[in-house]
């Protein structure tokens, strides 16, 4: 059976598409379907940040070829989990939704990790410093997600 985990931020071009590369690069894609959107609409169909692109590579992740998109209603049911970046996303994420079922859906991605942040910060208007710590931050989180829901 496939797991479906959706990586959620504002903008859908900076922290949810390092994540989703993150998470497929440590899935490999088995029995998972990541994906990425963000809360609001800034964005629609435009490539993740350069810097983003750019960490992630360091990395031997290419992100280059996503696409940012807004969480839907949709997306509520039709992802497992729901990993979001902030606590502000987590509200947004939050307000789309109708059921019991799907708020239980929704979690901040830092919550299954022992980082010393409760979110992870946004970088868009920082350096590329602040992208690397981002990084760092979501690898931490993804690798302890899959370590408490692979068991």
């Amino acid at each position: 059976m496939t797991t479906k985990v959706l990586m959620v931020c504002l903008g859908n071009i900076c922290r949810s598409p390092l994540a989703e590369g993150i998470m497929r690069k440590l899935t490999n894609n088995s029995d998972f379907l990541i994906d990425s959107a963000g809360t609001a609409n800034y964005h629609l169909g435009a490539a993740p940040d350069h810097r983003s692109i750019a960490i992630a590579a360091l990395h031997d992740i290419d992100i280059s070829s996503q696409q940012a998109r807004q969480l839907t209603p949709a997306d509520l049911d039709a992802f497992d989990h729901i990993l979001v970046m902030d606590e502000e996303n987590l509200s947004n994420a939050l307000a789309l939704c109708t059921s019991k079922a799907q708020r239980n859906k929704i979690v901040l991605i830092t919550s299954a990790s022992e980082v010393e942040a409760s979110h992870i910060p946004d970088p868009y208007y920082g350096g590329a410093d602040g992208f690397a710590r981002v990084y760092e931050l979501l690898h931490d989180c993804c690798s302890k997600w899959l370590m408490k829901h692979t068991k």
